[in-house]
């Protein structure tokens, strides 16, 4: 590592050889006007360390901070110190910082990213009856998005039963109630809107999370997988007339967001988005 890097970041997860998250950062801080490095730490199938040792060793290593994708957006939410309600709530994170060697404070960026994400698209479009689809750490924060947009109703499904109804526990409100379905079709039956917060999709799970015999025609859909850009689901929902809403701009957003809480700076978004449509090298 050279001396001249001004922020050191990096990302934690499982499979993520072909995350886009290290050229968004190191691109951020170009155009920002100071060097950035981002590493990948890519944790699936070691059993040399554990993801709690490799949040604090890049904390010792002086890090600015590091995100956290799939599978321990929750579990670092219980390692972490978290100051703001709404990301107690959801209960996930996906920034950390730290200062001193320590994490000193937990994050959401998937929650802002997809919001900013749906206004971009569907500007002041109320999202309606929505059936979420993935209740882990990527659906939590967007249960709490879809709330604060004002969906009529959230219904969410997932394989893992228990944890469909403790997201529903946990985050329905008076104003958006949150059902938990026993299955797929339960929770698709009219909505207006489909959101898949499953990896399903991604390079290394391909398929659609949502059959397309049952997908009915939704208004709008969003997909939290950006590796592809266009995946089953959304090239299906496409061929339904739904609007589609691309993981790439959650991807974007929540990017934006963490480099500005990394490093205190804002970047240019306009110049950034062209940035990352060039081709690397």
């Amino acid at each position: 590592m050279t001396d001249d890097v001004e922020f050191r970041l990096g990302l934690i997860g499982d499979g993520i050889g072909r995350s886009s998250a290290p050229r968004l950062h190191e691109l951020a801080g170009r155009i920002a006007g100071h060097s950035v490095s981002y590493v990948r730490f890519d944790l699936d199938g070691r059993r040399d360390t554990t993801f709690e040792d490799t949040l604090a060793q890049c904390a010792a290593d002086g890090l600015a901070g590091v995100n956290v994708t799939h599978p321990y957006k929750e579990r670092a939410a219980r390692l972490v110190p978290i100051q703001d309600p709404r990301v107690q709530r959801i209960g996930a994170i996906n920034t950390v910082l730290f200062r001193d060697g320590k994490a000193v404070a937990g994050h959401n960026t998937d929650h802002s990213g997809f919001v900013a994400a749906y206004r971009r698209k569907m500007a002041d479009g109320l999202p309606g009856p929505v059936a979420l689809v993935g209740a882990g750490g990527v659906g939590r924060p967007i249960a709490v998005g879809l709330g604060e947009l004002g969906a009529k109703e959230i219904r969410v499904y997932d394989i893992d039963a228990a944890r469909a109804d403790r997201l529903a526990s946990d985050l329905t409100t008076e104003a958006v109630p949150v059902r938990a379905c026993a299955d797929i079709a339960d929770a698709l039956d009219g909505c207006a809107g489909i959101v898949n917060a499953t990896p399903i999709g991604m390079y290394r799970y391909p398929g659609n999370p949502v059959p397309g015999t049952i997908m009915g025609e939704p208004r709008w859909v969003f997909d939290a997988v950006y590796t592809p850009r266009d995946t089953e689901f959304t090239i299906e929902a496409g061929r339904r007339g739904a609007e589609v809403i691309s993981g790439y701009e959650l991807f974007f957003h929540q990017g934006v967001d963490a480099f500005r809480l990394f490093t205190g700076l804002s970047v240019h978004e306009a110049s950034l988005r062209e940035a990352l449509e060039q081709p690397e090298g």
